[in-house]
C-alpha cells in the first residue's frame, strides 16, 4: 500500500470534503481517504499496482474540484501562510465593499419602517425620489443598482454554486446562489410589473409591487455569508498558524553519527537506533533516550514548563525540545509520525476538523438536495427518451 498526500482546492464546506471523499472512494484500489478542510488536503491510502496519482487527480477534478502532488512539508508550511493571508486580504475587501453598498440599499428599501416603528421623519430628498407610487421605478431601479456591486464583488457563490449544481454535487454556494438568484430574478419581474402599471395607470399593480423588491434580501444574504466567509477564514487561519508554528519546531535536519563520523541528514532519513549529536542551542528532532552527556532542556513548547529540566543518561528527551547548554548523544526511538510532536499535531488537525452535530445535519440536507437533483436529472432523461422513442 502507498500512502500520498494531495492538496485539494474548491472546498468551501463539509458537503464538499464528503463529494471529493465519495469520488476518491468508488476508485478501485484504494483503502482508505482522509480529507482535511482545515488544510485543504488529503491523504489516499492505495493499492499502487491497481491505481496512481494521476487517476485520484482525475476523479477529484471530474466531481468539479482541483488537487495536486502535496510538495515538500517544509514548502507547504511556508506557501499555506502567504496564501491564507491574501485569502483573508481579498475576503475582507469583498465585505467592505458589500456592507458600503448595503447600508444604502437596505435604507431606501426600509425607511418606511423606520418612520412607521420608530417615528423617524424622512428626509426630504428621500420623500421626492423615492415615495410614493409615482416614483416607483426609481425606487426600485436604485436599489437594482445598489445590489450590482454586491454581486459582483460575490461572483464566486454564483460560478462555483451553479458549477457544483451542474456536476451533480450541489454546496453551500449552490445554496446561496438559488436563494440570492431568486431574490434578483423576482426584484426585475417586479420592475417590469411596476412599468406595465404605471403605463396602464393600475395603481393597485404598482402599489403591490413596489412592496414587493427583494433586492435588499438579495443583498443581505451575500454580504453575511461572506461575513461568515471571513470570520470563519480567520479563525482558520490562526489554526493552520499554530499547525505551522508546531511543526517548525522540530528542525529540518539532524547530526547522525555513522562509522565514527558526523552526517547531516534530512529528518525523514533518522531511522530508529540511529545515534544523534544534539549541540547546545538546537532543537531535538525526534524522541528518543540519551546515551551520553548532560543539559538542560526547555519543553515550554510541549509540557508548558517554563523552567528547563536536567536531563541525564537514560532519561527521555521528546522532538521540539530545546537543548539549553552541553551536548548530548541520543538514540532515537520514535522517529516520523510516531513522535510525540507528530501525535501532538495529528490531534490538533483532527479536533479543528471534527464535526458539530448541526454540521452533521447540514451535511445530511446537502446529500438530500444531490440526491434530489440527480432523481431530477434521471427523470427528465426517461421522459425525453420515452418522448422520442415514439418517433
Amino acid at each position: 500500500m502507498k500512502k500520498t498526500k494531495f492538496n485539494v482546492q474548491g472546498m468551501t464546506c463539509s458537503s464538499c470534503k464528503a463529494h471529493v471523499e465519495k469520488a476518491v472512494n468508488n476508485l478501485a484500489g484504494v483503502q482508505s481517504v482522509n480529507v482535511n478542510l482545515l488544510s485543504n488536503n488529503m491523504i489516499v491510502e492505495y493499492n499502487e499496482l491497481i491505481l496512481d496519482n494521476n487517476k485520484v487527480i482525475d476523479a477529484v477534478n471530474n466531481a468539479g474540484y482541483s488537487a495536486s502532488i502535496e510538495n515538500r512539508e517544509n514548502n507547504k508550511v511556508k506557501s499555506k501562510g502567504i496564501d491564507n493571508k491574501d485569502i483573508i486580504s481579498s475576503i475582507r475587501k469583498r465585505l467592505i465593499i458589500s456592507v458600503c453598498f448595503l447600508i444604502p440599499l437596505m435604507y431606501i428599501a426600509m425607511y418606511h419602517m423606520l418612520y412607521e416603528w420608530f417615528g423617524l421623519p424622512i428626509p426630504k430628498i428621500i420623500e421626492t425620489l423615492f415615495n410614493g407610487n409615482q416614483n416607483a421605478i426609481s425606487f426600485s431601479i436604485t436599489q437594482s443598482l445598489l445590489l450590482i456591486p454586491i454581486i459582483y464583488v460575490n461572483r464566486n457563490y454564483f460560478i462555483i454554486g451553479f458549477k457544483r449544481l451542474l456536476k451533480r454535487s450541489p454546496n453551500m454556494d449552490s445554496l446561496i446562489a438559488i436563494g440570492s438568484l431568486s431574490a434578483i430574478i423576482y426584484g426585475i419581474f417586479a420592475i417590469y410589473m411596476i412599468g406595465y402599471g404605471l403605463g396602464y395607470n393600475k395603481t393597485d399593480i404598482v402599489e403591490k409591487y413596489r412592496h414587493d423588491i427583494y433586492f435588499e434580501s438579495a443583498g443581505t444574504i451575500l454580504t453575511l455569508i461572506t461575513l461568515g466567509k471571513y470570520l470563519e477564514t480567520k479563525s482558520k487561519g490562526k489554526t493552520s498558524d499554530a499547525i505551522s508554528k508546531l511543526i517548525n519546531l522540530a528542525p529540518k535536519t539532524a547530526i547522525v553519527i555513522k562509522d565514527d563520523r558526523e552526517i547531516q541528514v534530512d529528518l525523514e532519513e533518522i531511522n530508529v537506533g540511529d545515534i544523534i549529536l544534539i549541540k547546545p542551542g538546537g532543537s531535538i528532532p525526534v524522541d528518543g533516550v540519551i546515551i551520553e552527556g548532560k543539559s538542560t532542556i526547555n519543553q515550554s513548547s510541549i509540557t508548558g514548563e517554563s523552567i528547563p529540566v536536567l536531563k541525564t543518561v537514560g532519561e527521555e528527551v521528546v522532538s521540539g525540545t530545546i537543548n539549553k547548554n552541553g551536548y548530548l548523544k541520543m538514540k532515537a526511538t520514535r522517529v516520523g509520525e510516531n513522535t510525540t510532536l507528530s501525535q501532538i499535531i495529528k490531534l490538533v488537525e483532527e479536533s479543528a476538523n471534527s464535526k458539530a452535530p448541526i454540521s452533521k445535519l447540514a451535511d445530511k440536507v446537502s446529500r438530500n438536495i444531490c440526491t434530489m437533483c440527480n432523481n431530477y436529472n434521471y427523470f427528465n432523461m426517461y421522459i425525453l427518451d420515452s418522448k422520442w422513442s415514439r418517433f
